[in-house]
């Protein structure tokens, strides 16, 4: 399954959830990146140059970061794709991949939400240093103020990519780039929308829903 969403629409949330209620595997796209930037790699020096200024890196990174996985991976996992495809071209190529593995894509859901909404998510975000358990300023704090509520660190930090003016550039390529990757998969009968703006929970269960007709 292929979750589709503009940046701060709940794609990695909704992942998270769903690998531990179906045994899927989560891949998030942006993580695996930002793993490679950790490790200082050259394919991560790469991906710091677009990442940091908001901007979609380029396909052959993408993809290359995708099938680098899925090559260390079981072979027979079902996998939740988290920030990928982001172009038609990675659609393309992901078609090609699962092909060659005999495999396919099942549904792609598209979590929907206003970009105003979006801006007021992403701007508040900020996650633990040691664990990376994700918080909100408005949405989620932490129980005990400035103490992870899941390993017990004091320090956080805001990622680079959500400053305001990096938001709005995000979010223009989010329209220019991979929106039109949806009447690709809608085309093929394979595209589902839910409304992003419900509770976690509410879209869990659509998800599911949509899940379990597949299945």
């Amino acid at each position: 399954m292929i979750l589709i969403g503009p940046p701060g629409s709940g794609k990695g949330t909704q992942a998270q959830r769903l690998e531990q209620r179906i045994g899927a595997v989560h891949l998030s796209t942006g993580e695996l990146l930002r793993d490679e930037i950790a490790a200082e790699s050259p394919l991560g020096k790469t991906a710091a140059t677009y990442m940091n200024a908001g901007r979609l890196v380029p396909d052959q990174v993408a993809v290359k970061v995708v099938v680098d996985h899925m090559d260390r991976g079981d072979p027979d996992a079902d996998y939740i794709l988290d920030g990928f495809p982001r172009t038609t071209i990675q659609a393309e190529e992901l078609d090609r991949i699962l092909g060659e593995r005999g495999l396919e894509v099942g549904k792609a859901v598209e979590i929907y939400i206003e970009d105003d909404v979006l801006k007021e998510r992403l701007t508040g975000r900020f996650a633990c240093v040691k664990c990376g358990e994700g918080y909100h300023k408005s949405f989620k704090r932490p129980e005990i103020e400035d103490v992870c509520d899941k390993c017990g660190s004091i320090e956080f930090d805001v990622r680079s990519d959500d400053t305001e003016e990096t938001i709005r550039t995000r979010l223009g390529i989010y329209h220019v780039e991979t929106a039109p990757i949806l009447p690709y998969y809608e085309n093929r009968g394979l595209l589902v929308k839910v409304d992003g703006e419900k509770s976690v929970s509410d879209v869990t269960k659509e998800i599911e829903l949509i899940l379990a007709d597949v299945g």
